[in-house]
C-alpha cells in the first residue's frame, strides 16, 4: 500500500496552519490569565486531534494519487525507459524542490531500494540541470541578468554539481515563465541521453561527490553538459538583455 507520502504531509502543514487559526478565533472567549493554557495545552492538543480526524478522510484519496502516478512511472519503465527518464528528470525542475520534485525523487530512492539503478540517475541528473543551467547563463549571457543575480548565479556550479536544485529558485521566482520551462526542457533531454546511454547511480544523493558511484560516469557527465547547455541557450534566446529592458 502507498501512503500519502510528501503530498499528504504538504496538505496536513497548510491544515494545520488553518487549524490553528481557527482554533484562535473559537478559544478566545478565554480570558487572558488563561492565555498559556491555550498555548501549552489547547492548541497542540486540539490541534492535532483535528488534523488527524481531517487525514483519515484525506489520505485515501491523496495515497490514491500517489499510487496512480507511481503506477504510471513504473508502467514506462523498460521499453520505454527513455521517456522515463525525460519524464522524472523534468519534473526535477518543475518546481525546483516543492511536491512535483519530491514525488520524482521519491519515486527515484523507492526504484533505486529495488535495484533500478538508472531510475535514480536519470532523476538525479534532472535535479543539477537547473541550477547549471543558470551558472553557465551567468558565465557567457552575463548581460542576461543584473549584477546581483549575476554575481549569486556563478554559485550554481557548487549547488548544481553538488545535486542541490534549490540553487535556482531564486532565478525562477524572479522569471518563471522563461527559466522554468527551459530548465524543464534542459533536464528531460539530460535524463533521457542517461537513460539512453544506460548509466546508474547506486547512492540518492551526492552529485559528483558520488562519481565513483555511477555507472558510465563519461555518458553520465556528457548528459549533464548537453541538458545544461541546451536549458542555458533556451533562457538566453527568450531573456533580454538588461540594458534592452533599461531603454
Amino acid at each position: 500500500m502507498v501512503s500519502s507520502g510528501f503530498l499528504g504531509a504538504l496538505i496536513a502543514g497548510f491544515l494545520g496552519g488553518f487549524i490553528i487559526l481557527f482554533l484562535k478565533k473559537v478559544l478566545r472567549f478565554m480570558p487572558k490569565s488563561l492565555e498559556g493554557i491555550r498555548t501549552i495545552l489547547l492548541y497542540p492538543v486540539a490541534g492535532v486531534l483535528l488534523i488527524g480526524i481531517l487525514m483519515l478522510f484525506i489520505n485515501p484519496f491523496v495515497a490514491a494519487i500517489n499510487t496512480g502516478l507511481n503506477h504510471f512511472l513504473f508502467s514506462l519503465s523498460g521499453t520505454n525507459k527513455i521517456i522515463l527518464g525525460a519524464i522524472l528528470a523534468g519534473m526535477m525542475s518543475v518546481d525546483l524542490g516543492g511536491p512535483v520534485n519530491k514525488a520524482a525523487y521519491t519515486f527515484g530512492t523507492g526504484m533505486l531500494a529495488e535495484g533500478h539503478y538508472e531510475i535514480m540517475a536519470a532523476v538525479m541528473i534532472g535535479g543539477m540541470v537547473a541550477p547549471l543551467a543558470i551558472a553557465l547563463l551567468s558565465t557567457f549571457f552575463p548581460k542576461k541578468l543584473p549584477q546581483k543575480e549575476r554575481q549569486a548565479g556563478l554559485l550554481n556550479y557548487v549547488m548544481g554539481l553538488s545535486f542541490i536544485s534549490e540553487g535556482a529558485i531564486p532565478f525562477a521566482s524572479a522569471d518563471p515563465i522563461r527559466v522554468l520551462p527551459a530548465c524543464i526542457v534542459g533536464s528531460a533531454v539530460s535524463g533521457a541521453i542517461s537513460m539512453a546511454f544506460n548509466c546508474t547511480l547506486m547512492a540518492p544523493h551526492g552529485g559528483i561527490f558520488v562519481l565513483p558511484l555511477i555507472g558510465n560516469a563519461g555518458g553520465y557527465a556528457l548528459a549533464l553538459i548537453i541538458g545544461s547547455f541546451v536549458a542555458m541557450g533556451i533562457m538566453a534566446a527568450f531573456k533580454k538583455n538588461i540594458w534592452e529592458r533599461k531603454a
